[in-house]
């Protein structure tokens, strides 16, 4: 058996737009908060409202963008959101030109170019089943996981050094040209045809996505694991970089380097996870993700007792392979178990789960403000334990394969 299926042309042309796409995004988020500082002069606190107007686009458009791409072309839909972040970064770069930038305008124009982010991740995993057979999904989501890790993994370090060599309009003109490029791949896919929505409030259809989301025995534990997964995760990174120079005494390098692991082990688990779902049943894959993110978490909490260097970056590592087996599995199931028309709304909904990202930081806060960056991470621990047990108690982990695709003609409820 082949461990590298072939994917279909018109789909490797969505996987390459989505490799330019998150490039494009990571650099220039990356080069932002730089060039706020070094060019635009801004303090602290300003840095902060900057970095909150490049998350909101998540919070505000997630489920409106679910509710585009259920009604409309989704290869036309995540084409127009990437016209407008190359517009809003060739924008920057103008006014860079002109020494007309100032701290409001950056913040409006990269909120504008993470609103393609946005789209991106909403319609895309609603596309791919349109574009490739059932057997294939795996494959196809370990393909767009792959490009998205390794942008995530060198755009920053990217964005970084361009503004350093060169200054903040190349960094940024990069990012444009590259989203420019997606623009163009995406605008050469055939999309086959949907049969058109029936037009209805809004609400309706938020409620009947959110509804099958909560109702379905495979996806509300899916839900619920992923929300508490990303409490842990950041409420375990809120005290990080403090706790490791204080207790683990390492440098601003050393710090680098052993967060360098997380993004090592994502790469490493894209590209294995079409061999380990080829080999493993498909709920233990599921499974998986959870059980590696509590060992991980355990690990962590190790160093409290034994502070060594060397077991964080083994945390951040496993954190790394573990989760991203998850999002590959858990967005094949989700492709796999949901009508067509209602992918778009789904997806949508998964991004929501994202929102427990701020409560996690929050957590971290309260918890290390009153108490320690070591009772954070012990709190980390069990947080990651109990999303452990919700999966590995659902009935998704018992799944021997891959669910038969549903077809819209079955009813929106499990």
């Amino acid at each position: 058996m082949s461990n590298s299926p072939r994917l279909p042309d018109t789909f490797n042309r969505l996987a390459w737009s989505n490799l330019a796409a998150q490039s494009a995004e990571q650099i220039a988020l990356a080069a932002a908060p730089i060039v706020a500082v070094l060019t635009l002069g801004v303090a602290e606190g300003q840095t902060g409202l900057l970095q909150t107007a490049l998350t909101l686009p998540f919070i505000l458009f997630a489920i409106p963008a679910g509710l585009l791409a259920d009604r409309i072309s989704r290869r036309a839909l995540m084409a127009s959101a990437e016209a407008l972040r190359t517009v809003a970064l060739a924008a920057i770069v103008l006014l860079l030109a002109l020494g007309a930038l100032n701290l409001p305008l950056l913040a409006l124009l990269g909120f504008a170019a993470v609103c393609g982010t946005v789209v991106y991740s909403v319609a895309a995993p609603a596309l791919v089943p349109s574009l490739v057979s059932a057997e294939l999904l795996p494959a196809a989501n370990a393909r767009i996981e792959l490009a998205r890790t390794i942008a995530f993994a060198s755009g920053p370090a990217l964005g970084g050094a361009l503004v350093g060599w060169w200054g903040a309009s190349p960094a940024f003109g990069f990012a444009a040209a590259l989203s420019a490029v997606a623009v163009v791949l995406l605008s050469g896919i055939y999309e086959p045809s949907r049969a058109p929505s029936p037009r209805r409030h809004p609400f309706q259809d938020i409620r009947e996505g959110a509804a099958f989301v909560f109702h379905h025995p495979l996806l509300r534990p899916v839900f619920i694991t992923q929300f508490i997964f990303n409490t842990g995760w950041f409420l375990q990174i809120a005290v990080f970089v403090p706790y490791a120079v204080r207790h683990l005494g390492l440098t601003a390098v050393g710090v680098g380097t052993v967060l360098t692991m997380y993004g090592v082990g994502m790469v490493i688990g894209a590209l294995f996870a079409t061999r380990v779902m080829q080999r493993i049943a498909f709920g233990t894959v599921v499974g998986l993700g959870p059980v590696t993110g509590f060992v991980a978490a355990v690990v962590m909490a190790l160093t409290v007792l034994v502070p060594s260097p060397w077991l964080a970056g083994l945390s951040f590592f496993l954190l790394g392979v573990g989760p991203i087996l998850w999002v590959i599995s858990t967005t094949t199931l989700r492709q796999s178990v949901t009508p067509p028309r209602l992918l778009g709304r789904v997806s949508a909904i998964n991004i929501v789960s994202y929102g427990a990202r701020p409560v996690g930081s929050a957590l971290g806060a309260i918890v290390g403000g009153f108490w320690s960056a070591e009772a954070c991470l012990y709190l980390a621990a069990a947080v990651f334990g109990v999303q452990a047990l919700v999966i590995w108690l659902s009935p998704a982990v018992a799944l021997d394969r891959q669910p038969a695709m549903v077809e819209d003609g079955v009813a929106a409820r499990c």
